[in-house]
């Protein structure tokens, strides 16, 4: 009996230290989250990476696309009828270079406006990664914890089968005088 109270207290330390080392662990984690830059918010947004999102935003949108058809379609029309005078005749040189400045000007606003989002990006991807980091060792620790159960519950079978079997003989040695 002596020895389960012992097996008791021994499991109980043994949970303890490992409380403690997922605590600690789980500190040093808080503190290098706290550490790190946090993605951008709006009110951290300089005035061109806001300029940026909002020209990546109005031209990545239907109505954008609509409008800029509409547009492009009344310019052929006027040109090819000739209501108006030809101001670009069909080769529409004029709308090319119309459409080439508005890509040469669009392009810069729309990759600074990824790249910003490929920043935060990589900063959820990193957080994802700690957040699986800590899920590992909460399941390796339960994991040891089950182990030192399992062993603690064979070392208590062996020691019950153990005292059955002495006091079997023992009941055999007394019954054959």
């Amino acid at each position: 009996m002596k020895d389960i109270k012992t097996l008791k207290v021994q499991l109980h330390d043994a949970e303890e230290r490992l409380l403690a080392s997922l605590r600690n662990l789980r500190r040093e984690h808080r503190v290098s989250i706290s550490t790190q830059k946090a993605p951008d918010t709006d009110s951290d947004l300089t005035f061109g990476q806001r300029i940026a999102d909002m020209v990546a935003a109005g031209m990545g949108s239907w109505k954008f696309i609509i409008i800029q058809s509409i547009l492009l379609l009344v310019w052929i029309v006027l040109n090819i009828t000739a209501y108006v005078k030809q101001w670009d005749p069909y080769p529409f040189i004029l709308l090319n270079l119309a459409l080439s400045f508005q890509a040469a000007y669009a392009a810069p606003f729309i990759m600074m406006s990824q790249n910003r989002q490929q920043d935060i990006d990589r900063q959820a991807a990193h957080n994802d990664y700690q957040i699986n980091i800590k899920a590992e060792l909460e399941i390796e620790a339960l994991h040891q914890k089950i182990d030192q159960m399992r062993e603690m519950e064979i070392l208590n079978l062996t020691q019950a089968v153990k005292s059955l079997t002495e006091i079997l003989h023992n009941a055999k040695i007394e019954i054959k005088p």
